[in-house]
């Protein structure tokens, strides 16, 4: 059956990528939101929390920069040291302006693309049926010939620990503090936690990661972990590992974090990252007989398909990777399936990810608990960025190039890159990956002298297997 209506619920990078693809392809597309265009990626998550990353960043280079020569000039009248600090308020503001201005600039493509937006909030009557309750409180349906649920997630919380959006908060909640916490407590260290304990570190924080395992980051690359957790140390950022919070109450001065084993942590304020839970309720999925996991998630097929005919899925309302790019990729897949163009299945592996942490930790494929684990044969190269020349030149102690390579063949199975703007030197490593170039290919390929992509190379070379 010819496809001519698609009905997409959720706006954020797996719904309006989507609603792009299915426009193009000659569809006629409603696309329905109820927080704002661009979704929770935008408004409150990947964009915002990013930018305050990169002003955190700045701050970084500019405080370690004495190694390389530089000095901040003082007028001579003034009295006293020279810090480098930030305004709370006009960051925060930056952040939300930007976060807008990118909202309304989705919003603009979209309709200029011929999608209908509808500011309001759909669920799903049947599997061709749609019921939206639009901004203003009216309501009607719309008929579909297929509908794309992205729908996204929140942040999960805690029980004893309820944000109030005062003290006690979540990583959405962040950029209405009036000030720099004096001391935040950071309950979790995954992603998320670590990228915003070593932000708010660098703003001035005094910060106090909370990790319930041995180690940060524990699923990832354990050399990387281990990087940023020396990193950690050598800032004065304070790791508690194998330390679970069970509660979080207010005090008269700020927070106090109760622990597992009895110790108390107290702080101005306290960050809960640990993790996050679908927006699935009340979508009418159980009416229609889409079939979600024991979290909640929707359940996906790898061309975004659900249990139901017609009905598809993008983004973290499917728990897969949780990451804006494989919202994005699943939207389009999804649409190119319904308007029967070619496509290709999400292959999972093919995603490369970042923890903009400072440095950044880069990955893409197969990874080392793979290989320790025997899923994959692999032979493998850790290079140091120590000898690295740019390396010297930016003054950058910590670092390292890992990749993976099948034995025999060579292939680039996967790789892992840990430095600055890591997030931009992973692109040559996740085409590798992707169009299964040998380690000898990418090490003939040109790099720049002096740069940190020659360490990508010098990897490779050393991968070289004789015939």
């Amino acid at each position: 059956m010819a496809v001519s209506d698609v009905v997409i619920i959720g706006g954020g990078p797996g719904g309006y990528e989507a609603a792009l693809v299915a426009a193009q392809l000659g569809a006629t597309v409603h696309l329905i939101e109820e927080q704002g265009v661009g979704g929770s990626a935008v408004l409150t998550d990947c964009v915002p929390s990013k930018a305050l990353i990169a002003t955190a960043e700045s701050v970084t280079t500019a405080a370690e920069s004495a190694a390389l020569g530089v000095r901040f000039e003082q007028p001579a009248e003034t009295a006293g040291s020279v810090s480098v600090g930030v305004d709370p308020v006009a960051v925060n503001s930056r952040i939300k302006a930007m976060a807008a201005a990118q909202s309304q600039d989705i919003a603009h493509t979209l309709v200029d693309a011929g999608v209908t937006v509808i500011a309001g909030r759909g669920r799903l009557l049947a599997r061709d049926r749609v019921q939206v309750t639009e901004s203003t409180g009216e309501t009607k349906q719309l008929r579909a010939d297929a509908v794309l649920l992205a729908t996204g997630a929140r942040p999960r919380t805690l029980p004893g620990a309820e944000p109030d959006g005062v003290r006690i908060v979540t990583w959405e909640q962040l950029y209405d503090l009036p000030e720099v916490p004096s001391r935040l407590v950071v309950i979790g260290s995954g992603v998320t936690g670590a990228e915003f304990a070593s932000a708010y570190h660098a703003l001035g924080s005094q910060v106090v990661l909370i990790s319930s395992r041995d180690r940060v980051l524990p699923s990832e690359d354990p050399d990387a972990a281990q990087v940023l957790q020396e990193v950690f140390a050598t800032r004065g950022l304070e790791v508690l590992a194998n330390s679970r919070a069970v509660r979080v109450e207010r005090t008269a001065e700020g927070v106090e974090v109760q622990l597992q084993d009895g110790r108390t942590v107290s702080g101005s304020h306290c960050l809960v990252a640990v993790g996050s839970q679908p927006n699935t309720a009340d979508l009418g999925l159980e009416e229609v007989g889409v079939r979600t996991d024991a979290g909640g998630f929707i359940v996906t097929d790898r061309v975004s398909r659900t249990s139901v005919g017609g009905v598809y899925a993008a983004g973290d309302c499917t728990g897969v990777m949780l990451l804006a790019s494989t919202a994005a990729m699943q939207g389009r897949i999804a649409m190119r399936h319904v308007m029967g163009d070619a496509v290709v299945p999400l292959d999972t592996r093919a995603v490369c990810s970042t923890v903009f942490t400072y440095p950044e930790i880069a990955t893409v494929g197969w990874t080392q608990a793979d290989v320790d684990a025997g899923r994959i044969e692999a032979v493998v190269q850790h290079l140091p960025l120590a000898t690295n020349a740019r390396a010297k030149m930016v003054g950058l102690n910590h670092g390292f190039v890992k990749l993976f390579c099948r034995p025999g063949t060579g292939i680039v199975v996967g790789g892992v890159v840990v430095a600055p703007r890591a997030s931009e030197l992973i692109f040559s490593l996740a085409i590798a990956v992707d169009q299964q170039l040998s380690v000898d290919q990418l090490a003939n390929s040109f790099t720049v002298y002096p740069s940190l992509s020659g360490s990508i190379a010098e990897a490779a070379r050393r991968l070289h297997l004789r015939d």
